[in-house]
């Protein structure tokens, strides 16, 4: 991907997870050319990217629009991706470090914090480096790329569950019951705790879907 290509890529993908472009919204490639400063070529290419991706949805005569998913395919995401992280969860609980667990300890106060403060954006990156930690013990390199492809194609839904009344003390109590599982190196109880985690993402998603779409 040349430099052309990869500004106009990351323009437009931080453009869909942060919600400024919205779902089923169509792109106009001269548009995107002028507003980023590229050639129409480019877009097109970056377009290609994203399609692979599954952010953006290329029909023939139509264009590009934004990746809008039903209720029934963002919840088939989530039961995949609970599997998945309670796999990835098993060979993080044998392989993680001491320090590994001292880190995951500071983010969960730092946590604690800026819920407190209501800073939701702050409590969502240090919920990413939570995760990023557990997923680089694991070792399965080939099962964190899938989970990373499922989280990006819904942390536009993700994010804003934060945002439901309940949600914010229950993510931050099922991050604490992981970690303390972690600690304890229980295969078993770890899988559990990761699982419930993503299964109470999914739960939130299905009773609020027409808020968070």
């Amino acid at each position: 991907m040349s430099k052309q290509t990869d500004i106009a890529y990351q323009y437009i993908k931080r453009n869909i997870l942060d919600g400024t472009l919205k779902p089923s919204q169509k792109l106009i490639e001269i548009q995107m050319a002028e507003m980023i400063g590229v050639s129409r070529n480019t877009i097109k290419k970056a377009l290609l990217k994203l399609e692979q991706e599954n952010l953006v949805k290329i029909e023939d005569n139509k264009g590009a629009t934004i990746k809008s998913f039903t209720l029934e395919e963002v919840l088939n995401y989530l039961e995949i991706r609970e599997v998945l992280e309670g796999l990835v969860a098993r060979g993080a609980t044998k392989n993680i470090s001491n320090l590994g667990l001292e880190k995951l300890k500071n983010i969960l106060i730092q946590m604690e914090i800026h819920l407190s403060k209501n800073e939701f954006d702050k409590y969502s990156m240090l919920n990413k480096e939570f995760h990023e930690i557990i997923y680089q013990s694991a070792k399965n390199t080939q099962a964190v790329e899938l989970i990373t492809m499922i989280r990006t194609q819904l942390i536009r839904y993700q994010f804003r569950t934060i945002l439901i009344p309940g949600r914010r003390q229950d993510s931050f109590a099922e991050h604490t019951q992981i970690y303390e599982a972690l600690l304890e190196r229980d295969e078993k109880k770890v899988e559990e705790s990761v699982k419930k985690h993503v299964a109470g993402v999914r739960q939130t998603i299905e009773n609020n879907y027409q808020y968070l779409s």
